[in-house]
């Protein structure tokens, strides 16, 4: 069975409240058949000139080809940061029970 219209979305957000506002909104448009959120990641990167060091929430969004463009674009009008960390990275093999799932609760 082929998986190439299946994506992992990966995402950070602010707080946790912020990535679980956004996580409930993708599954209740069905643009995420799932949002995890893993709460309390440091993250070290370069912003406006210098480095910087901040916790950030990290949310994975599973989810079909066909609806990451809209998930993005949902994701940007939702978020607190003018530049939000959101990827697409395409699932090559798994459970197939799991993966038509993902299918079938996404639209």
């Amino acid at each position: 069975m082929s998986t190439t219209d299946l994506r992992f979305v990966y995402m950070t957000a602010g707080s946790k409240d912020e990535a679980t506002r956004i996580g409930k909104m993708l599954v209740q448009e069905r643009l995420a058949a799932c949002v995890n959120i893993v709460d309390n990641m440091t993250s070290l990167y370069w912003w406006e000139e210098e480095v910087q060091s901040d916790t950030e929430t990290v949310c994975i969004a599973k989810t079909t080809s066909a609806n990451a463009s809209a998930l993005i674009e949902k994701v940007k009008s939702l978020h607190s940061y003018t530049t939000p960390c959101i990827v697409t990275l395409p699932i090559l093999e798994g459970n197939a029970r799991y993966l038509d799932w993902l299918r079938n609760e996404t639209r």
